[in-house]
């Protein structure tokens, strides 16, 4: 089907434009995609695609939300009302248990918990709950012994932090981030949707699978790691549906801080442009210093990780980007968006699709997407 990209790049960044639009016309069924890029507080690339989405449409981003949580427990450690190497107990003393009070804030946002989801799992209402989360997980025994292994703690994360944040401010994570980071720079994602745009916002949208696609789906399903399904909530009586989850109210109005964010791309991008430059007028959020901690592996010594079977790549609560460069950091969502910032470079990329990408909710074209930014950037720079 034909879908006319619409948007614009600034001079030199045009490749970008190019790969998006091939990207576009090589897809079956409308991604209902946006990118956009800041270059040193510049946007210089302003793109979207769909029967059914604009440049100001809003939507779930899933595990990009991610990267705003961790945006907040930066900012805190960098303001020292989180030590990083203190135990989480020493914020939340009924966190303990089963090796729990050795646990640190450090070790925490990487994954290391052992916390990835209770025996009972969470039904919609209650996994857009992070507070109900948090109590409940207080209370379970962990699936490893907290700090020796790692483990992607999908639906979880943000509510495990959050709770800590919450202890240490007196306000909820979503608060601070409110206040701190989102309404400061007007940004366009938001966790817990306001009433006010609701017209604005468009539907998660399943994936339209080929025959082919389809086996191959079904194929891999008999063969996934045994935590896989508990880290999603996939091993309940009524698994959960990540399409679902993204599109309930609930989740949308309480914007959960592990994967329920309402966002655009031209948010995602702006997020990372002000965490490592000045974006209107503003000087970066994070130091030098602390975008390098945040960028720094954590744990990679302990994998694999025990959720995904993969050798993974968790920074402070964020995703290092090997593709882009040592000193980048961000976070990918489960429909195939991307977000990540790079100070090496000055670049900060926002991609979002409503349409979930194949397989698995990965999107394909992020490396050529992402190439084609790194490239115009270094010409930029040579120029």
């Amino acid at each position: 089907m034909r879908v006319d990209v619409n948007g614009t790049v600034a001079a030199g960044w045009e490749p970008v434009r190019e790969e998006f639009g091939a990207f576009v016309a090589a897809e079956r069924s409308s991604p209902e995609a946006q990118l956009a890029v800041y270059h040193r507080g510049r946007r210089v690339v302003d793109l979207w695609a769909g029967e059914d989405t604009g440049p100001d449409t809003l939507s779930g981003v899933f595990s990009i939300t991610k990267g705003a949580t961790h945006l907040v427990v930066a900012l805190l450690a960098q303001d020292g009302v989180l030590e990083l190497d203190r135990p989480v107990s020493a914020y939340w003393p009924e966190f303990t248990g089963e090796g729990k009070e050795r646990l640190t804030v450090r070790q925490l946002v990487a994954h290391q918990a052992g916390l990835v989801n209770t025996g009972a799992g969470f039904d919609y209402e209650e996994i857009a709950d992070d507070a109900l989360i948090a109590a409940r997980l207080a209370r379970q025994k962990p699936y490893w012994e907290p700090g020796t292994a790692y483990g992607y703690h999908a639906f979880v994360i943000g509510a495990l932090t959050g709770e800590v944040v919450r202890r240490a401010t007196g306000r909820s994570l979503q608060e601070v981030y409110e206040e701190r980071i989102r309404a400061p720079f007007g940004l366009d994602l938001y966790m817990g949707l306001p009433e006010a745009l609701e017209d604005r916002w468009k539907p998660v949208l399943d994936t339209v699978l080929t025959p082919a696609q389809a086996a191959l789906r079904a194929a891999g399903a008999a063969h996934v790691p045994e935590l896989l399904p508990v880290a999603f909530n996939w091993h309940r009586e009524q698994p959960m549906d990540l399409v679902a989850f993204a599109n309930h109210p609930r989740v949308r109005a309480l914007g959960p801080a592990s994967a329920g964010g309402t966002g655009s791309a031209r948010g995602v991008a702006a997020l990372y442009a002000a965490a490592i430059g000045v974006l209107d007028g503003r000087p970066a959020l994070l130091t030098p210093r602390t975008a390098a901690e945040a960028a720094r592996p954590h744990g990679a010594e302990l994998g694999p990780d025990r959720v995904t079977g993969e050798t993974d790549h968790f920074a402070l609560g964020f995703e290092q980007q090997p593709a882009v460069g040592p000193a980048a950091f961000g976070h990918s969502g489960a429909a195939g968006g991307q977000g990540f910032a790079d100070p090496a470079t000055g670049v900060a990329y926002g991609y979002t699709r409503r349409r979930f990408g194949f397989p698995g909710g990965l999107a394909h074209e992020n490396a050529a997407l992402t190439a084609a930014v790194l490239q115009a950037a270094g010409d930029a720079g040579r120029g």
